[in-house]
């Protein structure tokens, strides 16, 4: 026991002591093992499938990419059309959350909005959505049908962290594209995923956490999620962190800035027992770890409300537009413009929302930026056409790829 106890203080110790470039890189080697993430990423092989126009001074373009285990991610590009003279625009990948896909409301109004901002805008369909589903339908939630082990959820949880650091490179390969200015948004579910993908990956300027952020440790929302597979048993595989909440946070610092936003009534995500006092004690946490406040998260809510992709409301807008620099908007623009209420922008669409959250507190009551955003077909944001897929989908599907993740197994 006299033995053990200097060596538990030391132990202590070392994970306080202030973050140096070396223990980054280590402790992102070790996240991107746990979660099985391919060192170097696999091949990107991005292809445009075809080139359409969504909607007045917007371009996009169908298209995939490799993730994991030779499986592809079928998405959307959205530009600014014509492209901002003078300079490269910046960029923003949509990570969804549970049902969610390039096909959602959010994906879309988000593309359509920020590429008339003169910003790139990245959607692509979740593992098991959309072209991913073995249905090809959307709000399918197949992967939370997946049965397996704790290794098996890690390599789920890899699988959606490649797929979005495969985002980035496509979006820092595209020549209009100025890879010293993508961020992210992340939201629900996706706000999981990409507090574990931004902390390892370093070419993301800004990220944005919405319907989620509140990460600590044992005990809280995600260590005891429902959602084994995705969440709790990827969240509770990262013990070997420490402070797990603080060192993915303070592991953020060192790539950049990141904004979390919540409603205060969101109780999906148990945000009203994660409110101020929650925040500021997380933060002083990766402060202290960091060993600076420089770029560690910022936080805020908005009062009596829940569930929303955020990043598509003023406070966080501003934020993004401060991070990114848009070509089109900026502060005082942004707070002058008129917004769209998505619940009636969805009744005159005909665009749908989930049926959960097309409520005024949840993302039906969400004041999205401008306005004259169409609604959409469905088949306008498939890849593939129905034969198409049907040939493609042994590399498309999560079942496909469900069966390759269990034969690797622990490798």
């Amino acid at each position: 026991m006299k033995f053990l106890l200097p060596f538990l203080l030391a132990l202590t110790l070392l994970r306080a002591a202030p973050l140096t470039p070396a223990r980054i890189a280590e402790q992102r080697a070790q996240i991107l093992a746990n979660f099985f993430v391919p060192t170097p990423l696999p091949a990107l092989d991005a292809k445009t499938h075809r080139r359409f126009a969504p909607a007045a001074g917007v371009a996009a373009e169908a298209i995939t990419y490799t993730t994991q285990l030779g499986s592809r991610v079928p998405g959307i590009l959205y530009l600014p059309d014509p492209l901002p003279k003078g300079g490269k625009v910046p960029a923003f990948v949509v990570v969804n959350g549970h049902g969610g896909d390039k096909y959602s409301w959010y994906a879309w109004f988000t593309g359509i909005a920020f590429a008339r901002a003169g910003m790139a805008v990245l959607t692509y369909d979740q593992a098991g959505e959309g072209e991913r589903s073995a249905t090809r339908q959307s709000g399918t939630r197949d992967h939370d049908k997946l049965k397996g082990d704790e290794i098996l959820a890690r390599r789920l949880a890899g699988l959606m962290i490649t797929d979005v650091r495969q985002a980035v490179s496509l979006l820092a390969a595209r020549p209009e594209i100025d890879a010293t200015r993508i961020g992210a948004g992340g939201y629900s579910l996706g706000s999981f995923v990409l507090a574990l993908a931004g902390s390892v990956e370093p070419r993301l300027r800004a990220c944005v956490l919405v319907g989620g952020g509140n990460l600590s440790g044992a005990g809280d929302h995600w260590d005891r999620s429902s959602k084994a597979m995705c969440q709790a048993l990827p969240w509770r595989s990262l013990d070997f962190l420490g402070d797990r909440g603080a060192m993915i946070y303070a592991l953020h610092a060192a790539r950049g800035p990141t904004l979390i936003w919540n409603g205060r009534a969101d109780t999906v995500v148990d945000m009203p027992t994660t409110l101020e006092p929650f925040f500021e004690n997380l933060r002083a946490r990766a402060v202290a770890l960091r060993g600076t406040a420089a770029d560690v998260f910022e936080f805020g809510f908005t009062p009596a409300t829940s569930h929303r992709p955020y990043w598509l409301m003023q406070p966080a807008v501003l934020w993004l537009e401060h991070q990114l620099d848009f070509p089109h908007w900026n502060e005082s623009s942004i707070r002058a413009q008129p917004t769209t209420h998505i619940l009636t922008w969805s009744q005159q669409t005909g665009v749908p929302l989930d049926k959960l959250y097309a409520t005024e507190e949840r993302e039906g009551g969400t004041l999205a930026p401008g306005t004259g955003v169409p609604g959409f077909a469905r088949e306008t944001l498939s890849v593939f056409s129905p034969a198409e897929w049907e040939k493609n989908k042994s590399t498309l599907t999560f079942a496909a790829w469900s069966e390759r993740a269990r034969a690797a197994g622990a490798k």
